[in-house]
C-alpha cells in the first residue's frame, strides 16, 4: 500500500516561514546589539600605520605592563609602524636593536634620559648611545625623576635638589649645549622631559641655536611641566612640537592607581582644545603608557584616537599627529 504523503497547506508552509524568517531577524538583532558593545573593529583599526614614541616596557627597575618583545609583537599585530622604548634609568637602543632582529616587521627605537644613573648632563653617554650598534637611538631625553623641577614640584621645597638645566642667569649649562651640538649633528630627537616651563623656553630657544631640529615637548600639558596654552604657542613659534600622552587622562585625583593621584588630570576636552588651537601639524600623540596594571600601549593609543575622534579631532589631524609627524621625527618617510 502506498504511504500517503501529508498535505502541506499554504497556512502550515506560511506559519513555518515566517518563524523561521522571525529567527533569522531576531539573530541579526542580537549580532547588531552585540557588535555595538564590542570594541573598534579590525577593519576600522584607528592604530594602522601609528607611532608612539614615548612607552616603557621591562626590564626596568619599576614594574612595567609588558616586556620589550610583547610591546613589539602587539604593535605589529594592531598594524602600528614603530614605538620607542623610554627607561629612566638607562639607554634603550640596545635593546631595540635586539628586538628588531627577533620581531620584524615594526620599527622599534630607543634612546637615553639623563638622569643620575647615567651621570646626568653627559655629553659622553649621549655620544656613546648613538654611536651604538644599529643606529636605534633617536632620542634624548633630559632629565626626568632627577630634574630640580620635578623634585621640587613633588616635594613642595623649593630647592630640592636635583638637575638643572639653566643656571641662576636662566641661560643653558655649557655641558647642554654639547650634547645640543650631538643631537644636532646626529639629526635626532631632543625632549625636554620633566623641566620646568621656563627651562623649556630656554632649552628650544638654545636648541634651536645649536641647529637641532627636532624638539617636542614632553607631555606639556602634565605636571610637572603643566605648561601653559600660550607657552606652548611660544614653543610652537620657535620650531617644536608638543606632546600629548594619554597616560595624562589616566592621572589626577580619581586615578585608579594611588601613585598617580598627585599628578594633574588632562581631560580629552583639553586635548581637544590644545590641537585645535595649536595646529595638529604641530602636536604629537604618545601613550606614556607600560606602568603595571595600567593599560598596555597599543591598547591606551588605541583609545587615546577613539576618544578625540568624538570631539571632533579629524582623522587628517590624528593622521598628522600619529602618523606624519613621529615618521619625520625619527627621520622616516610619512607613508
Amino acid at each position: 500500500m502506498k504511504e500517503r504523503t501529508p498535505e502541506v497547506s499554504e497556512k502550515t508552509f506560511s506559519r513555518r516561514r515566517f518563524l523561521k524568517t522571525a529567527g533569522v531577524i531576531g539573530a541579526v538583532a542580537v549580532a547588531q546589539k552585540a557588535m555595538a558593545q564590542m570594541p573598534v573593529l579590525v577593519a576600522a583599526n584607528p592604530l594602522m600605520g601609528t607611532f608612539d614614541l614615548h612607552v616603557h616596557a621591562a626590564p626596568d627597575v619599576a614594574s612595567r605592563s609588558v616586556h620589550d618583545f610583547e610591546l613589539a609583537i602587539k604593535a605589529r599585530e594592531l598594524g602600528m609602524r614603530g614605538v620607542v622604548t623610554k627607561n629612566h634609568e638607562f639607554i634603550t637602543n640596545d635593546r631595540a636593536y635586539l628586538v628588531r632582529q627577533v620581531v620584524p616587521g615594526i620599527e622599534v627605537f630607543g634612546g637615553i634620559t639623563l638622569n643620575y644613573s647615567v651621570g646626568g648632563l653627559n655629553p659622553t653617554a649621549v655620544d656613546n648611545m648613538i654611536k651604538f650598534t644599529g643606529g636605534c637611538g633617536k632620542i634624548v631625553w633630559l632629565p626626568t625623576h632627577d630634574a630640580a623641577h620635578h623634585k621640587s614640584f613633588f616635594t613642595k621645597k623649593p630647592d630640592a635638589g636635583g638637575i638643572r638645566v639653566v643656571d641662576s642667569a636662566g641661560k643653558v649649562k655649557p655641558e647642554l649645549r654639547k650634547i645640543m651640538q650631538l643631537v644636532a649633528k646626529a639629526d635626532i630627537i631632543l625632549e625636554t622631559s620633566h623641566i620646568a616651563p621656563e627651562e623649556s623656553l630656554a632649552v628650544v630657544k638654545a636648541a634651536k641655536e645649536e641647529g637641532v631640529k627636532k624638539i617636542p615637548i614632553t607631555h606639556a600639558m602634565q605636571s610637572p611641566g603643566e605648561m601653559s596654552l600660550d607657552d606652548m604657542k611660544r614653543c610652537v613659534e620657535m620650531g617644536a612640537f608638543i606632546e600629548h600622552v594619554y597616560l595624562s587622562y589616566l592621572m589626577g585625583p580619581n586615578a585608579q592607581l594611588g601613585w598617580m593621584r598627585g599628578w594633574k588630570h588632562i581631560s580629552m576636552e583639553m586635548f581637544a582644545q590644545a590641537i585645535k588651537a595649536l595646529g595638529a601639524d604641530h602636536c604629537v600623540l604618545c601613550t606614556d603608557l607600560g606602568q603595571y596594571l595600567n593599560p598596555t600601549p597599543a591598547d591606551g593609543l588605541k583609545e587615546f584616537i577613539m576618544a578625540l575622534n568624538k570631539l571632533g579631532i579629524t582623522e587628517e589631524q590624528i593622521n598628522w599627529m600619529a602618523r606624519k609627524n613621529p615618521a619625520r621625527l625619527l627621520g622616516l618617510e610619512p607613508l
